[in-house]
């Protein structure tokens, strides 16, 4: 599997086949992010509600939109799709200061045989069945910048509880990253040690589930410009 990183929540995720999914692309004026070029077989946002995380309409092509939101309404797992998303509700940071606390929706995939999750726009703690909604998860995309969505001792509490095989953060501030609302990744990547956290160098990165391993990772990737 392929994984691109744009910035914000943005990924593009291809497999071995040439199925690809971009995850909750943003509005670049509002972020600083550079626009989403990119086409994808199927775009999927965690709301349809916060101009970062829901611009399906930027992305080129005829792309299959799924609002994992309407997916939590399903029973929480898609009807009629070529990918099976499971999802789950969850709550912005409850004190705003830009707008009211949107609901969204954390949801998890598989592709080539890896069980990736998405944290959405979550900005609480999360309840017991949040966490259990990650067990068995391969590669955890992160909120890793705590300002507005979950705070670094609650997001730990998760990994901690499930022990996802390959963190990949996301939302934390860069110096192309316009609100002054997040942290840098400094911040998250304390709570692990050094021999741990590995370095993409670069908005792109092949994750292989046979290089995996049982202890937690972390893959830090910089965005693509």
């Amino acid at each position: 599997m392929t994984l691109r990183w744009y910035g914000q929540a943005a990924f593009r995720l291809e497999s071995e086949d040439g199925f690809s999914i971009i995850t909750d692309p943003y509005t670049p004026e509002i972020l600083g992010y550079a626009p989403i070029r990119d086409t994808a077989d199927m775009v999927i946002v965690s709301s349809l509600t916060d101009e970062s995380h829901s611009r399906h309409d930027l992305i080129a092509g005829d792309p299959t939109v799924v609002n994992a939101l309407d997916v939590v309404g399903q029973g929480g797992v898609s009807q009629g799709l070529p990918l099976t998303i499971r999802s789950i509700a969850a709550m912005e940071a409850l004190h705003h200061p830009l707008h009211a606390p949107g609901q969204n929706a954390m949801y998890r995939f598989e592709l080539d045989g890896l069980k990736v999750a998405h944290m959405g726009d979550v900005g609480n703690r999360l309840s017991s069945e949040q966490i259990a909604f990650f067990q068995d998860t391969d590669v955890l995309l992160a909120l890793a910048g705590a300002e507005l969505t979950i705070e670094l001792d609650d997001l730990m509490e998760m990994v901690d509880a499930v022990h996802p095989k390959l963190i990949v953060p996301m939302h934390f501030r860069t110096l192309t990253y316009k609100p002054r609302n997040s942290l840098w990744i400094e911040s998250f990547l304390s709570y692990f040690p050094d021999d741990r956290v590995d370095f993409a160098f670069g908005c792109q990165t092949r994750i292989v589930r046979d290089d995996l391993t049982e202890q937690t990772r972390v893959r830090v990737m910089d965005y693509a410009r």
